[in-house]
């Protein structure tokens, strides 16, 4: 096990390395949640007068949505990091390596766990900077924070699943694309729940995504709902593991191809 486990770290450095010599990247994956922060923020600042959104600042509310978007938005594409080394044979030469197959999939969860943390600390302070209020304190970021990262963890895991099934770009663009609105749609995302259609509501109780932003924004109150925290959490916590099962087991049936 600690084997598995610094080889593990070995990979995620290896990609890390790859994320640090590209920080336009990271630039360029913060504009799109500057854009919901402060263009659609302002927009429909006046919603939470609807009421049921807990909040007097339609900032406040929008600050979790946004951070658990990212993580999905981010995590989505994995797959196509996994796909490009199997394409350059990358893949294939590690697999003449005693390295752990767990720890060549791994290595990229955790890669995407860490990028996803950093930018959701990014767009807290950006909603900090622009006039959101967290009221639940580091606590309830920390809380966020690792929502996030799980929900992460859960899209990346299928989408490198997605790469080693598939093998193809268009494929995994279009399920991508597919799937990306839909999910933020029917969640919590823009609107309180108890503003939206019914058969909205219902299918939310079924969204991770929902979970995520649900335990985040709970956390991140003056008064938490520690159920809610909890519940949602520890569903995303299995719903991950089960995810990152399915990657490796599939990654094996990839190895037995080749």
């Amino acid at each position: 096990m600690s084997l598995a486990l610094t080889q593990t770290w070995y990979m995620t450095q290896r990609q890390l390395r790859v994320f640090a010599r590209q920080p336009a990247y990271a630039v360029i994956t913060l504009i799109q949640p500057v854009v919901w922060l402060f263009l659609f923020g302002s927009l429909f600042r006046k919603v939470v007068e609807l009421g049921g959104f807990g909040t007097t600042s339609y900032l406040d509310y929008l600050v979790p949505g946004v951070v658990v978007m990212s993580a999905l938005g981010s995590n989505m594409w994995a797959g196509m990091g996994t796909l490009e080394e199997i394409q350059r044979g990358t893949l294939d030469r590690f697999l003449s390596t005693p390295v752990s197959r767990a720890a060549l999939m791994n290595g990229n969860v955790v890669n995407n766990g860490l990028v996803t943390a950093f930018q959701s600390v990014v767009i807290v302070l950006l909603g900090l900077l622009g006039g959101a209020h967290y009221p639940g304190g580091v606590g309830g970021i920390a809380i966020l924070v690792a929502a996030a990262v799980l929900l992460g963890t859960v899209f990346g895991a299928l989408s490198n699943a997605l790469g080693m099934l598939v093998r193809e770009r268009e494929s995994i663009i279009g399920i991508n694309t597919f799937l990306l609105l839909p999910l933020t749609f029917l969640s919590s995302a823009f609107m309180a729940p108890s503003q939206m259609p019914g058969w909205m509501r219902h299918i939310a109780d079924f969204n991770p995504l929902d979970w995520a932003m649900v335990a985040g924004r709970s956390a991140m109150s003056e008064h938490p709902d520690w159920g809610d925290v909890l519940g949602r959490g520890g569903a995303l916590l299995a719903l991950a593991i089960a995810a990152v099962w399915l990657s490796i087991r599939t990654f094996r049936s990839y190895q037995r191809s080749v």
